[in-house]
């Protein structure tokens, strides 16, 4: 999926938000990227975002992501962000999409377990989170970007 819509949402002239286009900073594995940033915008929310096709697939999960088995969080789906974005954290200004602090919550790589159109199952090996996390769409007719992010068990 192109970036067409993140790039729409921001005038990168005012943020210090990454514009695509480059791989990102560091990252210590040869895996896929998984990052949670804490997003102190009109909400305190966490965004969980996850590299697929050259992007970082994101969900914005408004009371953190789950951190004990069984544990599910509402995740809504937004646009796809730049692979840079992995490494942001600053303060998107006032009257910008997002105006808000972002920060570094948790940072690593993943393994793909399952991606497939309604469900995602991902092994996580970050600083903070390490296990096996499933994302799975419901209300699909009514408002498909509603996803379930659940801790699973081992």
């Amino acid at each position: 999926m192109s970036l067409e819509e993140y790039k729409k949402k921001r005038d990168f002239a005012k943020t210090g938000e990454p514009a695509g286009g480059g791989e990102p900073g560091s990252h210590p594995h040869d895996k896929p990227i998984y990052v949670v940033q804490k997003h102190h915008a009109t909400h305190l929310h966490y965004d969980l975002r996850l590299e697929h096709d050259g992007v970082l697939k994101s969900w914005a999960v408004p009371k953190g992501p789950p951190t004990a088995p069984g544990e599910r969080r509402l995740a809504v789906e937004v646009e796809d962000h730049p692979l840079e974005y992995a490494d942001f954290e600053g303060v998107i200004p006032e009257g910008q999409y997002g105006a808000g602090r972002v920060e570094l919550w948790d940072r690593g790589w993943f393994e793909p377990l399952k991606w497939a159109a309604d469900e995602i199952v991902v092994e996580i090996h970050g600083e903070r989170l390490q296990g096996r996390y499933a994302l799975i769409r419901f209300q699909k007719e009514k408002d498909p970007k509603n996803w379930l992010l659940l801790r699973k068990r081992a």
